[in-house]
């Protein structure tokens, strides 16, 4: 390349021009390469093309989908602008949270047509079935329009909010207009037109906002769970509560206008007397039974409860889905001595090979420049690679990738990253040893590495002091050193030269001003006899070797030393390759005990482990709260302990088929499983209020409380089998979904539909069963009591 002209006063000795002394010069292309290049800090690829790769972080409170589109967008533009320049996004993290919303509106169309048919096949009339499902977008629409006032935008938790609020949003609508449809068909139905409606709606009033209320008041608490849970599920607990509220709202406003509207002149063909459906009475015959046998009814739930609590081990633990696209993050760190020309060989060569193998769209990889997974690394290579979407088994082709490039570079270290850094969805598990310092935690740690490699579902187990790096103690000879006329700095500088020079001057080309750094050769040494060798130059022109004039001792050191405190401390970690994360800390959890530790060193487990044992800590506190707050508003309700108390008997049957479900699905007891629980709690009570209610309405009217219980059975039937059935059909989509990371996901429909499921039948006969006995005790209590007052 042409030398640019550094102008006369360059080519002269300064000092020694100014003093009139002419001394020798030299051009400094004769004793430099001159070139004037790009100041580069890495090298990028991207599909075996030499690229410029840009990172776009989003600001914290950015929508991730706008910001990916506008960065799209934009970038169109610009390859638009300039000819031969394309762009490939080879990170898109606002994709799969659009894949996920667009899953989850499918989901909710398929649920609420699912919800639609089964409220169709029970009420056999179009006109009731059209008043009742008015209330599913009337309810959405509102709690969109109140999400807006709160700055909360649709995405994936709101969107899943309402997804399974779709068959909850619809009962109070269906209980309303059963009643009334039930009360018009009625022969002995006195009141007709508008009265009826009202006497109708004002009947079931009490029980669907009392049942509404509590259903609020389950997801309340969530908005008090701290940490990560408590952000991620506060705008699902909010959605849920708009959209219950608007369903109160719409059920005894909308509900009887339309009643109203389209049933003007009452209903086609003849009326009946209010008998019992075939249904209704088979329930009755099974109620009867169950009461007069009390002991042994209660006992056979109690039995399937406590059973059920055994396939728990089965079932397994685990934190949320991980889940995501077909997209990896592979990092190089090299071994010591290796340079960045070495490291670039390696990367293109990995290169060549990701590209050979099935299902590869994109390879992208940059060597130096900003690295988030290690900082300050100027030599690493960091890979992204992604497959199609339809690459299947994509676990077991991450870990391949890994141990074939691991194959092809022995000396370097291959390692497959977490983008998420350990967030949603991680399964890895952390031992962290501390100790006073590493003489003592280097035997603790390597123990406990070696015991993990044997442990079953366990894999890629590393430890924090396996990253070390050859380390060489030059200890120079001050009298040798001074015969050659050096110093033990200068020494140091001959072996370790400034790498960035500061600018030295400025030269102007083409009317564009270039800065002028010098940059040194810079040596790297393989091993102690290369270092021996080096030959390091003297004042008086000449060079010695280094070995000569100092002694060089072998050792290592670990990449990072850590503290915390006053104690210094170092990892163990180990990827989970099985769903059921409690087996697998168990087994760690094993080892750990069996160590004999140093009395100054000190072992604990950390990882997803704490992820799980922290939220499941949270969310049972919260179901705790749930439980308490619901009792609370039953006993305010129906003035009283003892109807609350039956009411409450209904929620542990929840856990019978919600484990079963979890079994038969494969799925874990996991956050969304316990948010699922969270939910039950609110929906299985709804179906006892509103049985409940109608018991106290026909003991107030005379009855005794064994037919108070089987007339209310068996009117209350049809809208809590609706009600459930609804909720059920609603719900399939998202529990036959097969697409896994949603945080909504396939493990919450499961828990649901089978608690509900359990619940509702035993509903149905456990809270009669609990009513009678306790309603009996206190009446025996109350004759006793009268019994003394007369004896007295």
């Amino acid at each position: 390349q042409a030398v640019p002209d550094l102008g006369a006063g360059a080519s002269q000795g300064g000092a020694a021009a100014a003093g009139g002394i002419t001394l020798p010069t030299v051009k400094l292309s004769q004793v430099a390469d001159v070139a004037v290049t790009g100041k580069a800090d890495s090298i990028s690829r991207t599909n075996g093309k030499d690229s410029i790769g840009v990172s776009i972080v989003k600001a914290a409170d950015a929508n991730t989908v706008d910001v990916t589109d506008a960065v799209k967008s934009k970038m169109d533009e610009l390859t638009a602008k300039y000819d031969g320049i394309t762009s490939t996004v080879t990170l898109d993290q606002g994709k799969p949270i659009k894949d996920s919303v667009e899953t989850m509106l499918t989901k909710a169309i398929l649920g609420a047509a699912f919800a639609i048919l089964i409220i169709l096949l029970f009420l056999r009339d179009i006109r009731s079935t059209i008043i009742s499902v008015v209330s599913i977008p009337l309810s959405l629409l509102i709690a969109v329009l109140v999400l807006q006032e709160f700055d909360i935008t649709l995405n994936i938790m709101t969107l899943g909010a309402m997804t399974v609020a779709i068959g909850r949003v619809v009962d109070d609508s269906i209980v309303v207009i059963e009643n009334i449809y039930r009360r018009m068909a009625m022969s002995s139905e006195k009141l007709t037109g508008r009265e009826l409606i009202i006497s109708a709606t004002r009947e079931m009033f009490v029980p669907i906002a009392a049942s509404t209320i509590v259903t609020i008041a389950v997801f309340l608490p969530l908005g008090f769970v701290s940490g990560m849970i408590g952000e991620i599920f506060l705008p699902f607990a909010l959605t849920m509560v708009f959209s219950l509220l608007a369903s109160l709202v719409v059920a005894v406003t909308v509900v009887p206008m339309l009643a109203h509207m389209m049933f003007r002149n009452g209903l086609k063909g003849t009326k009946h007397e209010d008998k019992p459906s075939r249904l209704a009475n088979g329930y009755k015959r099974v109620l009867r039974w169950c009461l007069d046998h009390k002991g042994l009814s209660f006992g056979a739930a109690v039995l399937l409860l406590v059973g059920s609590l055994f396939l728990t081990p089965l079932i397994g633990v685990s934190f949320i889905s991980s889940g995501g696209d077909n997209s990896m993050i592979v990092t190089y760190n090299p071994a010591p001595g290796e340079t960045a020309e070495d490291v670039e060989g390696y990367a293109t060569a990995a290169e060549k090979e990701i590209m050979g193998r099935k299902g590869v769209e994109i390879v992208q990889y940059s060597i130096g420049g900003s690295n988030p997974f290690s900082p300050g690394a100027s030599k690493q290579a960091l890979f992204n690679i992604r497959y199609n979407s339809d690459f299947k088994h994509f676990e077991d082709e991450k870990k391949a990738v890994v141990e074939l490039l691991q194959k092809n570079t022995s000396k370097g270290e291959w390692k497959q990253q977490d983008f998420g850094g350990g967030g949603l969805g991680g399964s890895s598990l952390t031992v962290t040893a501390y100790g006073p310092d590493m003489k003592e935690l280097e035997p603790v740690v390597t123990e406990i590495s070696d015991k993990l490699k044997s442990v079953a579902n366990l894999s890629n187990v590393d430890t924090s002091l396996s990253k070390t790096y050859e380390q060489y103690r030059i200890a120079a000879d001050t009298k040798k050193l001074s015969q050659h006329g050096l110093s033990a700095g200068q020494l140091a500088m001959a072996l370790s030269p400034v790498r960035e020079q500061p600018v030295l001057t400025t030269i102007e080309k083409d009317g564009e001003k270039l800065d002028v750094h010098v940059k040194t050769e810079v040596k790297s040494y393989a091993d102690k006899a290369a270092l021996e060798n080096a030959l390091i130059p003297t004042p008086l022109g000449g060079a010695v070797r280094l070995g000569d004039v100092a002694t060089i001792e072998e050792g290592t050191t670990p990449n990072t030393v850590t503290r915390k405190g006053d104690r210094i401390y170092a990892s163990v970690t180990a990827d989970v390759t099985s769903s059921d994360i409690s087996k697998a800390s168990k087994d760690v959890q094993k080892v750990i005990d069996e160590l004999k530790l140093p009395s100054n060193v000190d072992v604990e487990m950390g990882g997803v482990t704490e992820d799980i044992g922290e939220s499941f800590k949270q969310l049972g506190l919260a179901i705790a709260v749930a439980v308490a707050v619901v009792y609370l508003v039953l006993v305010i309700t129906f003035g009283g302990a003892l109807t609350p108390l039956t009411i409450l008997f209904s929620l542990p049957f929840t856990v019978i088929g919600a484990l079963v479900g979890l079994l038969v699905a494969k799925e874990t007891i996991s956050v969304t499983a316990l948010i699922g629980m969270l939910m039950l709690i609110g929906i299985v009570v709804t179906n006892a209020i509103v049985l409940i209610d109608r018991v106290i309405h026909m003991e107030r009217e005379g009855m005794s409380v064994r037919d108070a219980l089987l007339e209310a059975g068996g009117t209350r039937l049809r809208p809590i089998l609706m009600t459930a059935i609804a909720t059920v059909g609603a719900l399939l989509p998202l529990a036959f979904g097969f697409e896994s990371g949603a945080l909504i996901s396939k493990g919450l429909g499961v828990t649901v539909i089978g608690g509900l499921t359990s619940s509702t039948l035993l509903t149905l006969i456990i809270v009669p069963v609990v009513y009678e006995f306790l309603n009996r005790r206190r009446a025996k209590r109350q004759r006793s009591g009268s019994l003394e007052t007369a004896a007295e």
